[in-house]
């Protein structure tokens, strides 16, 4: 054990013997995201770095405090790269905070979540113990998949050390089309297309100045890419990347006018209809994924129209300058059935409750 970790054990050891709480934190990119934490910062800074990394096996082995940009380089030399595109919200992102956040970009309706790239991890839990889970192989099926758990988990259930995960081949083509649809039909057209064999990534609705816009970008071999875009037609748009990206980090304009608004992010079936809501949102994965801006005080509206359709509400940004505190709860609330799992992991992996005491939900 190395004296990065070496340490961070004894503080997490001293902590439980006092019960008193520590705040996990990485790069910071998401200290906005969640309840607010409570306790003296417990910081991964020194849990830097590439463990292994094996392209041809498609699996690299990285530490937590390894920067996301950095992982990313180093996947892109060789022609890889995380396809669940993480967001890195203006730089600091980190490896552990990206796994422990839980959070993909425009293609994860496509090619899946963080979860389901994660193959082993290394934790620190609540009583300073150093526990391995999984390993560097998909059919790793020995006991129970608790690395995975770790995903979202908001550092609650530990500390997570280091982790092992699936990396994929960058695809060969890609292409971003532009079409010009109400909401509607933009969902409409969304929900047939995914029923055919194309080759689908990621799609982005938004009123861009005004004017009702999908965009939708198609990844795969180039045929397959050149023959869709010739089937769906639409305004090919040239050097989309950048927008994408922007997309993924939160950064179109679109979110740039939130004010003194909240931000809730609705996650609903791809298949539900246009939703009553404040103002029109920007809806991303296929119709599975609405942002919605709106006054402090609507937060319930949101999550009974969401639930109205089979989907749940998270508030996940608030805006500056409107001095009021809102009385949402950040996580939509749990059932039953749900919240006893939850404390009964916490219970089970943190028992004196001081990793990142609130940050999921304030009582837990």
């Amino acid at each position: 054990m190395d004296a990065a970790l070496s340490s961070a054990v004894d503080r997490i050891r001293e902590a439980h013997a006092r019960r008193r709480p520590l705040r996990i934190r990485g790069g910071g990119s998401k200290d906005f995201y969640g309840e607010p934490s409570e306790g003296e910062t417990l910081s991964t800074a020194g849990l830097a770095g590439i463990v292994s990394y094996e392209p041809s096996e498609l699996v690299v082995t990285v530490r937590a405090a390894t920067p996301l940009a950095g992982l990313e380089a180093v996947l892109a030399r060789h022609g890889q790269c995380l396809p669940f595109e993480p967001p890195h919200f203006g730089g600091g992102a980190t490896v552990g905070g990206m796994v422990a956040c839980g959070l993909s970009g425009p293609a994860r309706a496509s090619v899946g979540s963080v979860r389901d790239y994660v193959l082993g991890a290394t934790i620190v839990n609540g009583r300073g113990e150093l526990l391995v889970f999984g390993g560097q192989v998909m059919k790793n099926v020995a006991g129970y998949d608790v690395s995975r758990l770790m995903a979202g988990a908001m550092g609650t259930l530990g500390l997570i050390a280091e982790v092992s995960l699936k990396v994929l081949p960058v695809a060969p083509a890609e292409a971003t089309l532009k079409f010009e649809l109400a909401q509607a039909q933009a969902l409409e057209r969304l929900n047939a297309w995914g029923g055919q064999p194309l080759p689908l990534n990621a799609s982005c609705w938004v009123e861009d100045a005004g004017v009702p816009t999908l965009y939708l970008r198609l990844r795969g071999a180039a045929a397959a890419v050149e023959a869709a875009c010739r089937r769906l037609g639409g305004e090919r748009q040239p050097d989309a990347q950048s927008d994408w990206q922007a997309c993924r980090d939160l950064r179109l304009p679109w979110f740039a006018q939130l004010g003194g608004r909240e931000l809730w992010r609705l996650s609903v079936p791809q298949t539900a209809p246009v939703l009553e809501l404040p103002e029109p949102p920007l809806v991303e994965w296929h119709g599975g994924q609405r942002w919605v801006r709106c006054a402090p005080g609507q937060g319930q509206e949101l999550r009974d129209e969401a639930r109205s359709v089979g989907g749940s509400a998270t508030l996940f940004a608030t805006g500056t300058g409107s001095g009021a505190v809102t009385p949402a709860a950040r996580f939509p609330p749990l059932k039953p059935p749900l919240d006893r799992i939850h404390r009964e992991l916490k219970r089970e992996f943190d028992p004196a409750g001081i990793l990142n005491p609130g940050r999921l939900y304030p009582d837990l």
